[in-house]
């Protein structure tokens, strides 16, 4: 027996959608006007399919689903690529966006993608066995950025990931490592533009351009200073 599962998601209209992925290298193979809105994309192992509600707020959007590959970071260039030529820069924030690869802590590395719909698509590669969250770390600042991501990149929560690392930048009695401050710095800037706080973007980014670190540490911090360069452009 050969199974497939398709995720069929919603968007106010469907025209945008189809533009938005096509701009990705899918394939539109089927598009249904009437008696209801229905779409298909389709690129080499990937479908996923569309219908079209006229009272829908793709602002408001829960709609998800998961696509494995055993290269996210070729697929997300791929994709940075394709959407700077169609929309002239690459959209990370508002609808649509798409945000940087990252290892997350329960044994994957990811990226999220938003299409006009307001459909999150993660795609990712498993880089464990065991899936299950991680303890969050007991040291302040580590177990910081281990809550802001999740609340950043899984549950979509910018508004209270920014709280967390506010309450720990802000701190009296401890002072992060040039690494951590980085780390934070960079995704207190990064949240700050999806909730369009542009003041507080760009003191963070500002701030953390000037964190000396050495080699080693900026090997270590290597997707962080990448998504740096992209914010700061």
């Amino acid at each position: 027996m050969a199974e497939k599962t398709i995720p069929i998601l919603p968007c106010r209209t469907i025209q945008p959608v189809l533009e938005f992925y096509t701009a990705l290298g899918f394939e539109v193979t089927f598009q249904q006007k009437s008696p209801n809105p229905y779409a298909v994309v389709e690129r080499a192992g990937i479908e996923l399919q569309f219908f079209g509600m006229k009272q829908y707020e793709p602002a408001e959007s829960f709609s998800t689903c998961y696509v494995v590959t055993d290269d996210v970071d070729g697929l997300h260039a791929v994709f940075r690529t394709g959407l700077k030529a169609a929309y002239g820069r690459i959209p990370t924030r508002g609808l649509p966006r798409i945000g940087p690869p990252k290892d997350m802590s329960y044994g994957v590395r990811q990226f999220l993608l938003t299409d006009p719909g307001g459909n999150c698509i993660r795609i990712g590669k498993r880089t464990s066995e065991d899936q299950r969250h991680r303890r969050a770390p007991e040291e302040t600042y580590a177990r910081a950025l281990h809550h802001a991501s999740l609340l950043a990149d899984s549950k979509d929560d910018p508004a209270m990931a920014a709280k967390v690392i506010d309450r720990a930048l802000h701190l009296e009695d401890e002072q992060p490592t040039p690494v951590q401050l980085l780390r934070l710095l960079v995704l207190r800037a990064d949240v700050a533009g999806r909730l369009g706080d542009e003041g507080t973007a760009t003191a963070a980014l500002a701030e953390a351009a000037a964190v000396h670190l050495t080699a080693e540490e900026r090997q270590s911090v290597h997707d962080d200073l990448k998504r740096l360069e992209e914010l700061r452009n």
